[in-house]
């Protein structure tokens, strides 16, 4: 009689109980390989999109520094115009204080037409957000007012008594401070 165990049956029966257990581990380790991919791979994604998410935001704030840039730009473009203009409205000023002095009625044409070229100014600076800068009675603004000098008077100190050159704004910026003279208190208080 011929032994089971002899047939090529036999063989791949043996051996098929054998391979199962080797199988498995070979599976498992596959597998164990596979969850270490997937967790590499799901890490590197999250660092891509976490990165793409970053590039994104930083495009959006230069954009929008671009905007805001470019608005200021449009906005403030006459600033070094509008502050070389200032020295004419001043020159217009001591003019016009000087010609008030003068009694001469053969020099009344001349002064108006200074009156009219300063008023016409004073306008063009309105319409283009210029404007003075208020100063005397007011108390010292460091941001607006440029303190040259102090003096006595019977005015509460740190407050602005007489305005030495006129300061000017340009919208929301300062074109150039108000020279002031500031109240001190007296030595006799």
């Amino acid at each position: 009689m011929m032994d089971v165990s002899d047939t090529p049956q036999a063989d791949a029966t043996a051996a098929g109980e054998a391979e199962p257990a080797g199988e498995v581990g070979t599976l498992e380790a596959e597998l164990e390989q596979a969850r270490a991919d997937i967790a590499a791979l799901t890490e590197e994604r999250d660092r891509e999109r976490d990165r793409a998410l970053r590039m994104a935001a930083e495009a959006e704030n230069t954009r929008r520094r671009l905007e805001r840039d470019k608005a200021d730009a449009v906005q403030y473009a006459a600033t070094a115009f509008a502050r070389d203009m200032l020295s004419v409205a001043d020159n217009l000023e001591r003019a016009l204080e000087a010609l008030g002095k003068v009694e001469d009625d053969s020099l009344r044409p001349l002064l108006t037409g200074i009156e009219m070229t300063h008023r016409e100014l004073l306008q063009v600076f309105d319409r283009h957000g210029i404007r003075r800068i208020a100063a005397r009675g007011l108390p010292l603004d460091p941001h607006q007012h440029q303190a040259m000098v102090e003096v006595e008077a019977d005015a509460e100190p740190g407050s602005v008594v007489s305005e030495l050159q006129s300061g000017w704004m340009l919208k929301d910026r300062l074109l150039r401070p108000a020279l002031v003279a500031v109240a001190k208190a007296r030595a006799d208080a």
